[in-house]
C-alpha cells in the first residue's frame, strides 16, 4: 500500500519510460511532476517506429491501463523483417501471420501522444532543464534548472536519456561512443512517390548489410520510410571527410562512396531520399552500469542503461523500468525499500539487455556480415 502521506516525486524526462511511470503513479493515486527540457510536447521529432514486447512494452501499457488504446493505434503488419545481401539479394523474410500480434509497431510520436493524453493535465511541466541536483539529506534534493529557479524533492527519478544530469548523483559513468554512427534518411509517401523502394522495405522493416556496413529501413505509418546508412568509423567521420551535414549533396558523396559496389536498388535509398541526412553517432554505457544505491534519487531508461538499438530493448526496457518503478513505490510504505527493490530487479536486467546489443551490433555490422545476422534471425524467427 502507498504511504499515507504522498512524496514530492519528480520524474526528470518525458520520454516513454518517464511517461509510463508517472501514468501507473497516477493511476494508483500517488502525485508526480514530469519536468522536460523541451519547450512542448511537438518540439522535436520523436524518431522512428518501435516494436513492443509482450513481457516488456506491452507489460508496462497493461499496468498502465492502456492496452486498448495501444492496440487501436499499433501495426501488427510491422512485424515484418527482410535481411538483403548488399546485391539486393533477398536472404531473410520474416512474414508473421495475419493474426499475430506478439510484436506490433507503434510510431515512437504516437505512443508519445497516447502516454501524454493519459495523464492529468499539468503533469508535464515543458521547458525545464535540469542543470544540478543537490542532496539535502534524508533523501531530499533540490532540483536547480537552467533558468535558476529551483524545487525540493522527496523522490527523483532520472528518466532523462543518454546525457542524464542526474546520473552522476549515482555514477561516474559516462557514455562511449560505440564505434558505429548512424546517418538517417526519410522517404515520405513511399508507396506512391518511391514504390519500388516501398517493395522492397516492405510492411515492415528491412536490412541490408556486408562488410561494416549496412542499411537499415523501418516502415512508419502514412507510407513513410526511416532510414539509417549504418558504418564503422570515426565519431569525427563528416569532418574528416571535409563535409558538413547540412551540405545533403556532399553528405549524399560521401555515403554512397562507403557503400560504393551496391547495388543500385539499394542505393537508390541514399540517392532518392527526401530532405537532408542526420548525423547520429551511437553511444552505449559500460556493461554492466551499477550504482550504490542512494536514497531519494533513481534511474530508468537510457539513463540507466544506454544501449545500441541492436537488442530492440531500450524503449520496451525504459517503460518496463518505469512502471515496475511505480508500482514498487506504490506497494511499499518504505520508500527507500522500494528503491531498493526496483533497483535489485533493474541491475542485472538490463546488463543482460546491454550484452545482447552488443552481441547484435557485432554481428550486424561485421566483416563477414550478413552471416552473423543471418543466423540470428533463423534462429529467432524461424526460417520463413
Amino acid at each position: 500500500m502507498p504511504p499515507t502521506t504522498s512524496p514530492r516525486i519528480a520524474i526528470i524526462g518525458a520520454g516513454p519510460g518517464g511517461l509510463t511511470c508517472a501514468r501507473v503513479l497516477q493511476r494508483h493515486g500517488l502525485p508526480v511532476t514530469v519536468l522536460d527540457r523541451d519547450a512542448s510536447a511537438g518540439a522535436r521529432p520523436q524518431g522512428g517506429t518501435l516494436d513492443l514486447h509482450p513481457a516488456t512494452g506491452q507489460a508496462a501499457l497493461r499496468a498502465a491501463g492502456l492496452s486498448e488504446e495501444f492496440a487501436a493505434l499499433a501495426r501488427p503488419e510491422g512485424q515484418e523483417m527482410r535481411l538483403y545481401g548488399h546485391d539486393a539479394t533477398l536472404l531473410f523474410r520474416h512474414a508473421p501471420a495475419a493474426d499475430t500480434t506478439e510484436r506490433p509497431e507503434i510510431d515512437r510520436g504516437q505512443l508519445r501522444r497516447l502516454l501524454l493524453d493519459s495523464l492529468t493535465p499539468g503533469t508535464v511541466r515543458w521547458g525545464h532543464y535540469l542543470r544540478a541536483l543537490h542532496p539535502l539529506g534524508g533523501g531530499r534534493h533540490k532540483a536547480e534548472f537552467d533558468d535558476g529557479h529551483t524545487e525540493e524533492f522527496d523522490l527523483v527519478i532520472g528518466a532523462d536519456g543518454a546525457w542524464s544530469r542526474v546520473r552522476p548523483l549515482l555514477s561516474d559513468a559516462t557514455p562511449h561512443y560505440s564505434g558505429v554512427t548512424f546517418v538517417e534518411f526519410s522517404l515520405d509517401d513511399a508507396d506512391a512517390r518511391h514504390p519500388a523502394l516501398a517493395r522492397l522495405v516492405g510492411d515492415g522493416s528491412m536490412m541490408a548489410s556486408a562488410a561494416d556496413r549496412a542499411l537499415i529501413v523501418q516502415r512508419n505509418s502514412h507510407a513513410h520510410l526511416r532510414g539509417y546508412a549504418a558504418f564503422r568509423g570515426s565519431e569525427d567521420w563528416a569532418l574528416e571527410a571535409g563535409v558538413t551535414m547540412t551540405d545533403t549533396e556532399a553528405v549524399r558523396a560521401a555515403l554512397l562512396g562507403r557503400f560504393a559496389g551496391w547495388d543500385d536498388r539499394l542505393l537508390a535509398l541514399l540517392t532518392d531520399n527526401d530532405g537532408g541526412f542526420v548525423n547520429r553517432p551511437l553511444f552505449a554505457l559500460p556493461v554492466p552500469h551499477t550504482w550504490t544505491h542512494t536514497p531519494g534519487v533513481t534511474l530508468l531508461g537510457d539513463a540507466a542503461h544506454l544501449m545500441t538499438p541492436f537488442s530492440g530493448m531500450g524503449a520496451n526496457l525504459a517503460m518496463l523500468d518505469g512502471s515496475e518503478l511505480a508500482l514498487a513505490l506504490v506497494e511499499h510504505a518504505d520508500r527507500d525499500a522500494a528503491l531498493r527493490a526496483y533497483e535489485a530487479v533493474l541491475l542485472p536486467r538490463s546488463a543482460d539487455a546491454a550484452e545482447g546489443a552488443a552481441r547484435g551490433l557485432a554481428n550486424a555490422l561485421a566483416p563477414d556480415a550478413p552471416e552473423g545476422t543471418l543466423r540470428h534471425l533463423r534462429r529467432t524467427a524461424g526460417n520463413g
